[in-house]
């Protein structure tokens, strides 16, 4: 482990920075993928998982940049991964509950197929990261998302199973709604985080 029980790893390792590359290659090809196929299934979900592909793209490339920075740097990057992931959870959140109002039945196929990809992309940049997922609120952020992209994954195929079994556009909003409340959770714990780091910087 690439850290000690005084001081959080700050992401000072050239292991981690190569890490960090194949994790940004890997999430910003499925953003891609999966917006255009959430958009063409009508998936609130797989579109839910796409934004957070491209949260998680950000964060990486921010987390690169602000590596062996002073921590005030470190710690306002995170802030700025925060907000952006608590901006993200709203919007999956406000448009989940705007769908519940009209019809809604996307393409379960299309759901379980991307989904499939989306999660064996995760399951890599998880793995990936698994050495580096304690540290300083900056590399807490980047295993979060990575932690939160392999379980909307599991989320997407399951809804995706049950869109298939019951006819219904209902799972789908379910997973969207269960993954802006994981959204938003993480966003509170990288801002707490970072701003107890902004204090004592």
């Amino acid at each position: 482990m690439a850290c000690n029980h005084d001081t959080a790893f700050d992401g000072m390792s050239r292991s981690y920075r190569r890490a960090l590359y194949w994790v940004l290659a890997l999430n910003a090809g499925m953003f891609v993928i999966e917006m255009g196929a959430g958009a063409w299934s009508g998936s609130r979900a797989l579109q839910a998982d796409a934004l957070d592909f491209l949260a998680d793209s950000f964060t990486y490339a921010l987390s690169l940049w602000v590596i062996g920075r002073p921590l005030a740097w470190r710690a306002r990057a995170a802030l700025v991964k925060g907000l952006s992931l608590l901006l993200i959870g709203a919007w999956v959140l406000v448009t989940a509950m705007l769908d519940v109002l009209g019809e809604h039945s996307p393409e379960a196929h299309v759901m379980g197929l991307v989904g499939l990809m989306a999660l064996t992309a995760n399951v890599v940049s998880a793995l990936i990261l698994l050495r580096w997922r304690d540290g300083d609120a900056n590399v807490r952020s980047v295993w979060l998302c990575s932690r939160n992209d392999a379980i909307g994954n599991v989320a997407v195929l399951v809804a995706a199973a049950l869109v298939w079994w019951l006819g219904s556009g209902w799972p789908d909003l379910v997973v969207a709604l269960f993954m802006a409340s994981l959204f938003l959770h993480s966003a509170g714990l990288i801002l707490r985080q970072a701003l107890r780091e902004l204090r004592s910087a």
